[in-house]
């Protein structure tokens, strides 16, 4: 299975169940990727029959930016949901993560993996 992926989209939202945290923005870091077919894109030069990461990249920067979450878990799980509408994808992997969330730590966060038939 191929794979189309990106890496570190960096957006800023409310996320977190401080009282600070649910009244200022914060980094949230998104990596994804989404297992699917290229093979009829890469011999037709067309991207019609692909998933375009960039209209994917922009819903899940505009979801991230207004959800509001508490959680990351939360965060990730309508993110999973958000690709797999795409009939193209087959499977996907959406890790979020918070940078600087944790004291020492330079990020923390979750990652889901969800296929289509689950």
């Amino acid at each position: 299975m191929d794979k189309v992926f990106i890496k570190d989209l960096l957006v800023r939202g409310i996320i977190g169940i401080r009282e600070w945290e649910r009244k200022k923005t914060q980094d949230i870091l998104i990596n994804v990727t989404v297992f699917t077919d290229t093979s009829r894109a890469g011999e037709t030069d067309d991207i019609t029959y692909s998933v375009d990461y960039s209209s994917l990249a922009k819903k899940m920067q505009s979801h991230a930016e207004t959800a509001a979450r508490l959680t990351v878990e939360a965060l990730a799980n309508d993110l999973v949901k958000l690709c797999l509408e795409d009939e193209m994808v087959k499977k996907v992997i959406v890790r979020v993560e918070k940078p600087g969330a944790v004291r020492f730590a330079k990020s923390v966060g979750v990652e889901v993996e969800r296929s289509r038939d689950e």
